[in-house]
């Protein structure tokens, strides 16, 4: 889609009688721009005198109010009062706030594409809600240059709301020699109003206006069986705003990316499934004449007994559907992916830029304003680092105290597990079924509570970090919001990986070997945990789908359920007084607030998802495809959620995505880092792939389990037993210490990391260099739309010069000299 779809056509006014769903003052004429509530306190004359005083000034500034009395209100106690902003008030501020408007229909043609996603389209009218328009900053001096055809409905209700809540977010209230006080937030703070919303401009489910907006949002995009369609982008644009539009952009181009991952990791787990046959070390295990053969050490101490190898059959298994030669392309394509939905996203987004007016956008207009926060609590600065840093540290220091907790609950319940599932010390442990082990028992069960502390310290967390902020006062909106988005990523950061980083990186790490083991501080009973022979990579895959999917199936019941329920109990009594006038002003006012900070949790949520399916993704890969599903069902979420069971949220302008966009490039940096880590060490691909080139005679896998363990001599047992190292055996001169092969091994993985990592970061600032940020078509409409711009304002100035002279000549007695043409000014030639 080419050009701008603008946002000046707005929806006809339908100047009926008001009815329940009316968004008009009782003239049926002015439109309600903005709603204030409150209750009238017993003891609230200083909140009285404050709404009298504000209200005032809100008329002198030129809005129009009119007060609903609590005794027409459902609940008989909440007064309502209805702005309006009439076309004086609209116009100065549009020009204070250089919002653009049409001057121009747009004359570069679209390219026709449509006949490839017909199955996707949505209705026209949906899709392109407006025309494509040239646009320029509304200039009130020069109202004639643009296209106006009806002033009550050039603006639409998206800008008006902006417009309205600019005004009261300036406007003052109270006066002292000091200060003067003002602000609708600190009105809110206080108590002094209890809300302030704009209108939806009809019920979302129940249309009684034949253009209704939301209910084309609710029918086209917040239906669950759309999944497959695509977003009414410019439609959420024009109702929400660019702000919102630009959340929705993202999923939606991030949930399309995710399509070709989850295909690829599926294909790759496909491979792992249909290659069972290939997996001789699993065969190895498995069988009787080996793995039943093979007497392991005791895994822990007193209530462990010894085992046999071909106990740990199944886990081998599963270990193999995730652990195999597709891992490493996997993990490689995944680096590549990322650099890729980065950089297109980047495109999509200067697309965006261009489409939406958001190429010139100032953010000191709308979101480098002082807080009221900054400016009553703000009298000197300082900044005392020791105390931010130790506020920092304290939650994260009991983050990594409860994964210490967790560790030494997984050393303490394996031995239970191990006592109450084991036959005798030297026979098969038993199982429980046919794939319960005292492992994999121990391993979810941790994984599960985990998940449950991590969801307890969430909630703690968020308030940390907004009361950390909240101290430092950041003296503006966008200061604020990415002072709070850096700790709260961090914070989540921690709280979320820190036991996957655990289980990929040191888990069976720093185990010791029998007869020296190492245990947890040095001090306890508990022994450090080991992997068994099928390695931890089957671990970190529990883990990770555990968090992972607990998290998405949680925030989606979360999301969904509890709007929905404090929706339905705001609203019991006018549901059940159905003969009651239960008005638009007071359906809106039952509904959730969404507040400034709504979405900062929403890309929160993604952005974490992001992580465990770029950190981890060598791990498990159906990780992507479970994000894609989850994702296809947020979207539908999102939408429902936003349409039917929040206030309208006031519309501002953001061109980005803002300080996430520098997290996801940090994540993905980081994540190539980490998966060749995972790769070399939690996998067991680079010590299979050494023995099989340097240590195995036919180039096979025969004998490579019995090569990788070690013998431990136990006087008196008939035979040596195995565990899982690579050391001398007893006798040895160099008895128990590291053998030749274990340092060849240790070179390949550190040779793996240093190969895979530069592979990947030269065609990750490969790709990066090719790739442009802005497509160049973008960077000629913009091009073009300045030139436009400048000869249609050029044009303008002269014919209005014109008619000044050829009026004054009128008045002249004198013969009027012929007016000379002037020459147009030199347009810089990049603009041509």
């Amino acid at each position: 889609m080419s050009g701008k779809r603008a946002l000046y056509l707005g929806m006809s006014v339908d100047k009926h009688q008001q009815s329940k769903d009316s968004v008009f003052f009782r003239d049926g004429k002015r439109r309600i721009d903005f709603v204030l509530s409150y209750v009238d306190d017993r003891d609230g004359e200083r909140k009285q005198e404050r709404r009298r005083e504000y209200e005032a000034n809100l008329q002198k500034a030129g809005l129009e109010l009119e007060t609903e009395d609590k005794s027409v209100s459902d609940d008989r106690k909440t007064y309502f009062v209805k702005i309006h902003a009439p076309w004086e008030v609209l116009a100065t501020y549009a020009d204070v706030l250089k919002i653009k408007v049409p001057f121009k229909e747009n004359d570069i043609p679209d390219i026709p594409m449509d006949w490839l996603f017909t199955p996707f389209r949505l209705p026209d009218h949906v899709m392109n809600p407006e025309p494509d328009y040239f646009t320029s900053p509304f200039n009130k001096g020069k109202i004639d240059f643009f296209l106006i055809d009806d002033k009550e409905t050039f603006f639409p209700p998206s800008v008006r709301n902006r417009i309205v809540y600019y005004i009261l977010a300036r406007c003052p209230y109270h006066k002292t020699d000091r200060e003067d006080k003002k602000g609708i937030k600190r009105l809110l703070n206080n108590g002094t109003y209890g809300s302030a919303f704009p209108l939806h401009d009809v019920r979302g489910y129940c249309p009684t206006v034949t253009r209704s907006e939301r209910f084309n949002l609710y029918k086209h995009w917040a239906q669950f069986f759309s999944f497959f369609k695509e977003q009414p982008l410019n439609l959420i644009r024009k109702y929400y705003g660019e702000k919102i539009g630009i959340y929705f952009a993202w999923l939606g181009f991030y949930t399309e990316m995710l399509f070709f991952a989850a295909v690829v990791g599926l294909i790759c787990f496909l491979y792992g499934l249909f290659t069972f046959d290939d997996n001789v070390w699993s065969k190895e295990i498995c069988s009787e004449e080996i793995g039943g053969n093979i007497i392991m050490c005791p895994l822990c101490d007193k209530k462990c007994g010894y085992w046999k190898l071909n106990s740990t059959c199944n886990s081998s298994w599963q270990s193999h559907m995730f652990d195999n030669v597709g891992t490493v392309f996997f993990a490689i394509f995944m680096g590549i992916w990322v650099t890729l939905f980065l950089e297109f996203w980047k495109r999509r987004q200067a697309r965006l830029e261009y489409e939406w007016d958001l190429v010139d956008f100032e953010e000191e207009q709308q979101q480098l304003q002082l807080r009221p926060e900054y400016e009553t609590k703000c009298t000197s600065r300082r900044l005392n680092r020791v105390t931010q840093v130790f506020f920092c540290l304290l939650p994260i220091s009991l983050i990594i105290a409860c994964i210490i907790g967790v560790i030494a609950y997984r050393l303490a319940v394996y031995a239970a597990f191990a006592s109450i599932m084991k036959d005798s010390p030297t026979n098969n442990i038993h199982m429980v079924g046919s794939l319960i082990t005292p492992q994999l028992a121990t391993s979810v069960t941790a994984s599960c509570i985990n998940f449950v502390i991590i969801m307890i310290l969430n909630l703690m967390y968020e308030r940390v970090a907004i009361w950390i902020t909240d101290m430092e006062i950041p003296k503006t909106h966008l200061e604020y919001e990415n002072k709070l988005t850096v700790k709260m990523f961090l914070f989540q950061f921690v709280n979320y990986y820190s036991s996957c980083f655990y289980v990929a990186f040191f888990k069976g790490k720093f185990v010791g070997h029998p007869g020296d083991y190492i245990y947890m501080f040095g001090w306890s009973k508990l022994r450090n945990e080991e992997c068994d022979p099928g390695g931890c990579l089957i671990e970190l895959t529990t883990q990770l789908v555990i968090v992972m999917s607990g998290k998405q199936v949680w925030g989606n019941v979360q999301e969904a359920l509890v709007p929905w329920v404090m929706n339905r109990w705001g609203s019991r009594k006018a549901r059940s007084h159905p003969e009651s006038r239960y008005s638009r002003w007071e359906q809106d006012h039952d509904l959730q607030n969404f507040g400034h900070l709504g979405l900062f949790y929403e890309y929160l949520e993604m952005v974490i998802q992001f992580g465990f399916i770029t950190l981890f993704v060598a791990s498990f890969p159906l990780a992507p495809l479970l994000a894609l599903l989850n994702n296809i069902i947020e979207v539908r979420v999102d939408a429902w959620k936003f349409t039917t069971q929040f206030r309208r949220p006031v519309a501002s302008k953001a061109h980005s995505i803002g300080a996430w966009q520098e997290i996801l490039n940090g994540v993905a940096v980081l994540s190539v880092v980490t998966n060749a880590f995972i790769v070399a060490f939690t996998s067991d691909m680079i010590p299979r792939l050494v023995y099989m080139y340097a240590y195995s005679n036919d180039l096979s896998m025969k004998g490579y389990i019995n090569n990788s363990l070690s013998v431990f001599n136990i006087s008196g047992f008939s035979e040596d037993n195995r565990y899982r190292d690579y050391r001398y055996p007893s006798g040895h001169e160099k008895e128990y210490s590291h053998t030749m092969q274990f340092w060849h091994i240790l070179a390949a993985k550190l040779a793996f990391i240093i190969i895979m990592e530069h592979v990947a970061f030269m065609v990750k600032f490969f790709v990066a260099w090719m790739i442009p940020d802005v497509p160049s078509e973008v960077k000629a409409r913009i091009k073009r739309e300045r030139y436009l711009i400048q000869e249609y304002l050029h044009n303008y100035e002269v014919e209005k010069l014109k008619i000044q002279l050829s009026q004054r000549s009128d008045d002249c007695c004198c013969t009027p000299m012929i007016y000379p043409d002037i020459s147009r000014h030199v347009v810089l030639s990049e603009c041509l």
